[in-house]
């Protein structure tokens, strides 16, 4: 049987800052979407598939950051998981380079590479057993289809219909290249720790001296191998999006409660005689207390010591642990920061730009992760920690940072 590893990459407190002000109070990775963190997602995803005898987190934030969800996960999922930190920013591959010993040991036949603000029905099983089928393959490619003014944002793939061998590689192509974009997920063979050993020693020389250590996987390796007939396009429709924005968690949430729907389904909340009026996927956790008039869904999760008063309507929004809903209120398109609150008869709004809100995100296209100039970036409403909204007042389209103690209405503003 062959033997695989993973690799998740989730950088850095440098890095993230778009996803503010969440971000102030939490990792990245740990952010909870669906219930579970991001990162979570991934090393569920590597964990059902039984030839990956390891999970390797690399990243920059300090260990103590990540140690309890290790731990975590190591009781959750019966597979070794390790957090390997980073002594400064690498990189998306000079992470691989630095930690090519730990990769390496156990001699795995392949191992995967995943971007940690990337969410998906990974199709981990099906791009190993391509790779495996592509003699010589270095590299394979997870894949999908955005439209030809959305491609320019990401890392765009040229490749033989035939074969799939990558032909050509740009990152963020200054003009259109094609409709074939990079999803963050990749499969390397053990070859690939030559090339990063050659980047590395050709970055040093250029610089004279120890200096940037930082190696891209997209700017550096990709590139290069295209053409080589040793990089391949694995192309998925299955959904697929990235969390760079705050706003974008709440798409991911969709789509993750979506996957509960058809893989999880006991994860998602049920409706009862004495219990909230369930509207679509909506996941609620044990510790939360929702009154029987409140109405929940579609695609609403709710952390833990979450409240939610009588009458409360909550749609398309993420309620972060010990946050309180009071009666009447209603939250959607928003997220609700931990222990904030929303007084009673007051409205959280935000206005996403969705092309179709009420399509199954299932069966959306990827042309419907985007907007108009292909950001995952929806206009949703953000309330940081400890923000207090009182009753009976609307805030629309706003940004509120940390412990916040709000005086009125607010529409389209950042209140500092």
């Amino acid at each position: 049987m062959p033997v695989y590893k993973a690799v998740i990459l989730i950088a850095g407190p440098q890095k993230g800052t778009r996803f503010r002000p969440l971000s102030l109070d939490v990792p990245k990775p740990l952010f909870p979407v669906a219930g579970l963190p991001i990162v979570q997602h991934h090393v569920e995803a590597c964990s059902k598939v039984s030839d990956i005898r390891e999970i390797l987190i690399l990243g920059f934030y300090p260990a103590a950051d990540m140690a309890s969800f290790v731990q975590d996960m190591n009781r959750e999922y019966k597979v070794s998981t390790r957090y390997l930190q980073e002594y400064l920013p690498l990189g998306t591959a000079g992470g691989l380079h630095h930690f090519r010993d730990q990769i390496r040991a156990g001699s795995p036949d392949a191992f995967i590479v995943m971007n940690g603000d990337v969410c998906a029905e990974f199709p981990l099983k099906e791009m190993l057993e391509f790779h495996a089928g592509k003699e010589g393959a270095v590299a394979t490619i997870l894949g999908t289809e955005a439209t030809r003014q959305q491609s320019v944002n990401y890392g765009c793939v040229v490749e033989d219909k035939v074969s799939h061998a990558v032909l050509h590689y740009v990152e963020k192509p200054s003009s259109y290249i094609s409709c074939t974009i990079n999803c963050g997920v990749y499969v390397f063979s053990h070859h690939i720790f030559p090339m990063l050993a050659g980047v590395f020693g050709k970055k040093q020389g250029l610089a004279g001296q120890a200096g940037d250590e930082a190696i891209w996987l997209e700017k550096d390796v990709l590139g290069p191998l295209a053409g080589t007939e040793s990089a391949f396009l694995y192309q998925t429709t299955n959904w697929w999006s990235q969390i760079k924005t705050a706003g974008s968690a709440i798409y991911a949430n969709r789509h993750y409660l979506a996957l509960y729907r058809r893989q999880a389904e006991a994860r998602l909340a049920c409706g009862g005689p004495d219990s909230p009026t369930i509207m679509g996927d909506v996941f609620i956790h044990a510790t939360a207390e929702v009154h029987p008039t409140a109405v929940l869904g579609p695609n609403v999760s709710v952390g833990r010591g979450v409240r939610i008063g009588a009458g409360a309507r909550v749609r398309e929004s993420i309620l972060l642990g010990n946050s309180t809903v009071g009666e009447h209120s209603l939250v959607i398109y928003s997220v609700i920061g931990w222990s904030s609150s929303v007084g009673a008869w007051a409205r959280v709004e935000g206005t996403p730009d969705d092309p179709n809100p009420n399509k199954p995100f299932a069966k959306i296209e990827n042309s419907a992760l985007f907007n108009v100039s292909g950001q995952l970036n929806p206009s949703i409403t953000i309330l940081g920690s400890n923000v207090v909204v009182p009753g009976e007042v609307i805030i629309l389209n706003s940004i509120v940072l940390p412990h916040k103690e709000l005086g009125g209405s607010y529409k389209n503003q950042i209140i500092l």
